[in-house]
């Protein structure tokens, strides 16, 4: 269990206190943005809701969770030495090993001297007269700031649907994304899981272990991949510690960020044949990079349905009943959805007391005290698992009442999808910046890599902003409305468009149907970025500054000039290139 703030019931509450920048979320992007803000000379104060760094991996905690990208490349590139001195176990790391990494980084470069733990930043007001933030909590502080940095993470606000009768179920009610940090114990007992997505499919086989008899209760199948999962092999982590900054800049260079074999050929060019050899080999190496089969899965329906046929064919020839099989293929896009990662999850359905309930055309009607009802017919249960995931990428932000200028909210802004330039900035929300926020890549590619360029640029940019006296800076309306444009129009280049999932915010009743996340690749983003900056932050105003027009120095954001990996440009990329935006 990870350790509380010492002193976090009895810390005196902060008034009439001001900083230079104010951080909301001590997790990977909050602890990297005080770093850099440390490095670069300005004064901060993170707010923290949970008891300890880490957020995603301090708060999930259910049976099996891990990473679905590589342990070495699921960490910080900042520091040569934390690279090299960091030993990661396993070829997927498991949450303790994730959450002591944080520790590892929070205690390595001191920085929970400046965070406020067991805090939740309820409120985020911009006054115009003075061009500060005042920042509130839940615990009464109510500080200023020049800069407010949303490090809030993208799939942090836990998504609890409202059942019937849930409040008189007599058996404990647990969501995968909040679960207890003492544990919890499944032996003997007849358990509930809600959901199919990536916490099920994580947590399922090991509470099958334990449980008495398991019920799944599923309304859409996903498609998952084995991970193969091992003791990460000593020669592998040599020959890349050898030369870690050149590995980290071949995964740069690739579409997500992070680096894994890839064969650009289309499928359909390939005889049946050689597909099913090739899907066979991917399939042996497992995980995320499947997808990396061919380089048109993404985007030919065609070429799509030959690799979901062969998931299917996967399913069914390792569940036993054929109705169950069946109940566990999807019929959607292959990997339209966030891919899934698992170990024997699949297998799991041939025990014989773990049964699958199909609520997709008959719903859960409600709990009972003594279980959950569907098609009139109760099943009874001791304790129920909620892995109904997360209102991602704006559900952290939905928690917070921010105010820009007029009174302007951004939940207002935002009622019909959000709305930002690069998914760094928001109109009307001057020196308000959003690490990893709904328009950048973030859960599209490698997510501390996305952190680490989002807060260099942001923190370089506060940096000229000082250089040239500029008070505020926000970007113009029209060159986000056409940035949002851009995003959308190259999502519709991808099947990952073409169905409900949370990218879309489907998962969550009454959000509206939005393709998030930039979908143009991981290099192309970066270079966008670049470009803006190297222009004098086009798109964006200053006000106040003394020389607007005066070349901004180049400080931490040198290390992010990526090139684009020939042998991997997606049609995603090329339209992304292609499509202008300014």
């Amino acid at each position: 269990m990870t350790r509380s703030s010492p002193a976090s019931d009895t810390r005196p509450v902060e008034t009439q206190t001001s900083y230079d920048a104010i951080v909301v979320g001590a997790g990977f992007a909050g602890l990297y943005a005080l770093y850099c803000l440390r490095r670069m000379g300005f004064s901060a104060r993170a707010f923290e809701a949970g008891g300890d760094v880490g957020v995603t991996w301090y708060w999930n905690r259910y049976p099996g969770a891990r990473c679905d990208v590589e342990s070495l490349q699921y960490s910080y590139s900042f520091s040569e030495e934390l690279d090299q001195e960091w030993r990661w176990t396993e070829k997927y790391a498991p949450q303790p090993e994730i959450l002591a990494y944080a520790n590892h980084v929070a205690e390595r470069f001191d920085l929970r001297r400046d965070i406020r733990f067991d805090t939740r930043v309820t409120a985020a007001t911009f006054d115009d007269k003075e061009a500060t933030w005042t920042i509130e909590t839940d615990r009464g502080d109510r500080v200023a700031a020049r800069f407010c940095l949303m490090a809030v993470g993208c799939l942090s606000a836990a998504n609890r649907p409202p059942f019937d009768g849930m409040a008189d179920f007599k058996g404990a009610i647990y969501h995968t994304g909040e679960w207890p940090h003492d544990g919890v114990d499944f032996t003997g007992l007849r358990v509930g899981v809600i959901g199919t997505g990536s916490s099920a499919i994580q947590s399922i086989p090991i509470i099958a272990e334990q449980a008495k008899t398991l019920t799944v209760f599923q309304r859409t199948p996903n498609y998952s991949v084995p991970a193969h999962n091992a003791p990460l092999d000593p020669a592998y982590e040599r020959s890349v510690k050898a030369d870690y900054p050149a590995f980290r800049a071949r995964a740069r260079s690739r579409p997500t960020g992070f680096y894994f074999p890839f064969n650009a050929e289309p499928a359909l060019k390939a005889t049946p044949q050689e597909r099913q050899r090739q899907y066979e080999q991917f399939w042996a190496r497992g995980g995320l990079p499947f997808l990396g089969a061919y380089g048109d899965l993404l985007f030919d329906k065609k070429a799509n349905d030959t690799i979901a046929d062969f998931a299917r064919a996967k399913i069914r020839s390792i569940v036993k009943d054929p109705a169950t099989a069946e109940l566990l293929c999807p019929d959607n896009v292959f990997g339209c959805k966030r891919l899934c990662v698992d170990t024997g999850y699949f297998d799991t359905f041939n025990k014989p007391h773990v049964k699958l309930v199909d609520v997709s055309k008959t719903p859960i009607e409600r709990f009972t005290a003594d279980g959950i009802v569907v098609a009139g017919t109760l099943h009874p249960l001791d304790a129920v698992v909620c892995a109904t995931g997360f209102a991602a990428m704006t559900g952290s932000f939905d928690k917070i009442r921010i105010t820009g200028r007029a009174g302007l909210t951004l939940a207002e802004k935002w009622r019909a999808g959000p709305r930002t330039y690069l998914g760094l900035a928001s109109a009307g929300f001057p020196n308000l910046f959003m690490i990893t926020g709904p328009g950048s890549p973030s859960v599209l590619a490698s997510m501390i890599q996305s952190i680490e360029q989002h807060v260099d640029w942001m923190v370089d940019c506060m940096a000229h902003m000082r250089d040239v006296g500029a008070r505020t800076v926000e970007p113009l309306v029209d060159d986000e409305d056409k940035w949002v444009e851009h995003v959308n129009e190259v999502a519709q280049v991808s099947l990952r468009s073409t169905c409900s999932s949370w990218y879309v915010g489907a998962n969550v009743p009454g959000r509206p149907r939005v393709f998030m996340p930039y979908i143009g690749g991981f290099p192309v983003y970066v270079t966008k970025c670049n470009e803006v900056m190297d222009a004098g932050y086009q798109g964006f105003v200053f006000d106040g500054a003394r020389a607007s027009n005066t070349p901004p120095q180049i400080r931490l954001t040198q290390r992010w000039h990526v090139p684009i990996d020939s042998d991997v440009i997606s049609p995603a990329m090329l339209a992304a290139r292609r499509v202008p935006v300014v």
